[in-house]
């Protein structure tokens, strides 16, 4: 199963060589965790969560098999920042008048 996470997330992004999957496994339940360039974390999730949720559907489905519950997790070292759509200018501050 981790293999087959690592496949498709790896298909999706722009950096497949900096995909990270680490399968945590717990009593009842794995936890597939990706890390990955910030760049791609949006290719991952997709529109409105739809990539994502697609693959945490696959993932879960495949597991019953297995007895457990899987999750997906995208682990963020760093808080993601979205860019601002406009850079602002620093504006110099008011020159004084001569007196």
């Amino acid at each position: 199963m981790k293999a087959f996470v690592e496949y498709v997330v790896k298909s999706l992004v722009d950096f497949p060589d900096q995909v990270d999957v680490r399968e945590v496994d717990g009593d009842r339940s794995l936890v597939y965790e990706l890390r990955l360039n910030q760049a791609d974390v949006g290719k991952v999730i997709g529109k409105q969560g739809r990539t994502i949720q697609a693959l945490r559907t696959l993932v879960n489905g495949a597991s019953v098999k297995q007895g457990k519950r899987a999750m997906v997790e995208i682990i963020e070292d760093k808080p993601y920042v979205k860019p601002s759509q406009e850079v602002a200018s620093p504006e110099s501050p008011p020159s004084t008048p001569p007196a």
